[in-house]
């Protein structure tokens, strides 16, 4: 995992002694968080209503409807006292009825660059994320605990937390793409099916891992969880606001994980971290949206306080943009990033997002218009076989706003005199990633090319291909090497993607 830097505003609670220990072994975890509180069902649904526990993943989805939709299809055991069975202890009064028993899922998956704060929870205190995972699981009378992990690192930590407990649970390694932390794809890769979403809504609660019940949270939702429990309701209502309860976890810029109370002033969080706004920051990550500097100064850190600016919480993460590199430069580069993180199994990804890529690096060239950009955003709005479309237009979109004088530049100028850096954070790529190129002392416009890869080759007015300057995705791998071999000029070429600066790659399953 990229060096993490810590940063706590306020009373620390999931990062509480994170500035003592690299990580957190089981009896230090006891030592400070005490010993596990264990509340039935009915109680840990009343206390996550009173504080409105919320996923922390990006949906915000209300934490008590989860664990309600999964407890309804379940034959919940119970003894006299209306407790229920720790994983792990044994005892006769508690054998299974025989009605469907519920799966714990905790969502690790982490695919996004920008992100870092659930590695960091699973890497220096996967306690406390197991210790939400056992709650919810003796409330509905399972032990079955499955922990979705993309980072290998993660997943060590995490294995030898598991190990300590004795615990009965399980860790699925993820492959590290954006689209892989989506629930349907988690779902798909737990039960050993190809980890993309599976194109039409199917709730977890109904039939998730090996097609039971399933109660599928994100890692910080655990982990809030955990002190949720030990805490009270009133005790972890002391910090934050009336309505948003509680501290929250935010990555700024990348490499920063922040822990602070809700209600807190974005500027107080930047100026923590050491960084400016610059010329707008991006919040909620690449499915999110910008900001200007301007909003930052008057933003603070909830859901509410972010949809009043016109941002969103998401999953918490925070990307200035610095003075020096063009801004549509930088936004074209996530453009098409986010092309190819799409699964490819719907139209509005297959060849909306492609096509709202070269729309918005029209505006880089000057050539386009914003009225491009929402026409391109709009065709596949909600037609998606997940979110990834909509949420990609979502960011493109606030784009137009944030940076709306620097499109008037590039239109009369055709550029603004400024390089990219690449400071928005991408996977570095490993050396075995292509991208489709044109010999053009060979080709002959036969046009064949655009016919066998739509995706990623147009025709210009003459006839002449216009290649999509991206990586080829995985999925259209096969289809692009037959483009080539079938092309009647041979002048369709696969050359490597070379480095871009900025962020890092993770590793491929």
């Amino acid at each position: 995992m990229t060096a993490v830097s810590i940063v706590t505003i306020g009373s620390p609670r999931l990062t509480m002694g994170f500035d003592r220990f690299d990580r957190i072994d089981l009896d230090r975890h006891r030592a400070l968080h005490g010993a596990l509180s264990v509340p039935g069902l009915e109680e840990l649904m009343k206390i996550t209503e009173a504080v409105d526990l919320r996923g922390r993943g990006g949906a915000a989805f209300p934490f008590a409807r989860k664990l309600m939709a999964v407890a309804k299809r379940v034959d919940l055991p119970k003894d006299d006292t209306d407790g229920f069975l720790l994983p792990g202890e044994e005892d006769d009064r508690w054998r299974w009825r025989g009605g469907p028993q519920a799966v714990i899922v905790v969502n690790g998956s982490e695919g996004e660059p920008g992100s870092q704060k659930d590695k960091v929870l699973l890497t220096r205190n996967p306690h406390l994320v197991l210790d939400g995972a056992q709650i919810a699981a003796t409330a509905l009378g399972t032990r079955d605990i499955v922990v979705a992990i993309e980072s290998e690192t993660a997943a060590r930590s995490m294995r030898a937390a598991i190990a300590e407990r004795r615990m009965p649970a399980e860790v699925v390694r993820l492959p590290e793409r954006f689209i892989s932390g989506e629930s349907g794809a988690v779902v798909r890769a737990i039960n050993g099916e190809t980890p993309i979403p599976p194109g039409r809504k199917v709730r977890a609660a109904e039939s998730g891992v090996d097609g039971r019940p399933t109660l599928l949270s994100n890692t910080e939702t655990f982990a809030q969880l955990a002190v949720l429990a030990s805490l009270g309701p009133d005790l972890y209502s002391s910090a934050g606001t009336e309505s948003e309860p509680g501290t929250t976890l935010l990555t700024v810029g990348g490499s920063t994980v922040v822990e602070c109370t809700l209600g807190t002033p974005l500027a107080a969080v930047f100026a923590q971290c050491g960084v400016q706004p610059g010329q707008g920051v991006l919040v909620g990550g690449y499915h999110g949206e910008w900001i200007t500097p301007e909003a930052v100064r008057t933003a603070v850190v909830s859901r509410a306080g972010f949809q009043a600016v016109g941002g969103s919480l998401g999953a918490g993460i925070i990307l200035p943009l610095p003075e020096g590199t063009c801004p549509l430069k930088e936004v074209a580069r996530i453009a098409s990033y986010m092309a190819g993180q799409s699964a490819g199994q719907c139209g509005p990804c297959r060849l909306g997002l492609p096509d709202l890529y070269r729309s918005i690096e029209s505006l880089v060239d000057g050539s386009g218009s914003p009225e491009l950009v929402r026409r391109a955003a709009g065709i596949g709005r909600g037609r998606g076989a997940c979110s990834h479309p909509d949420g990609t237009a979502r960011f493109a979109l606030s784009a137009l706003n944030t940076f709306a004088r620097d499109i008037e530049i590039h239109q009369l100028n055709g550029d603004c005199g400024q390089p990219c850096f690449g400071v928005l954070p991408l996977p570095v790529p490993s050396g075995g990633e292509m991208k489709i190129a044109i010999d053009w002392s060979r080709c002959q416009g036969h046009g064949l090319c655009a016919y066998l890869v739509p995706e990623l080759v147009q025709l210009d007015r003459y006839g002449y291909p216009v290649v999509l300057d991206a990586e080829i995705p995985s999925w259209m791998e096969t289809d692009a090497q037959r483009a080539v071999a079938m092309c009647p000029a041979l002048a369709l070429r696969l050359v490597p993607v070379m480095a871009k600066q900025g962020g890092k790659r993770p590793n491929r399953q």
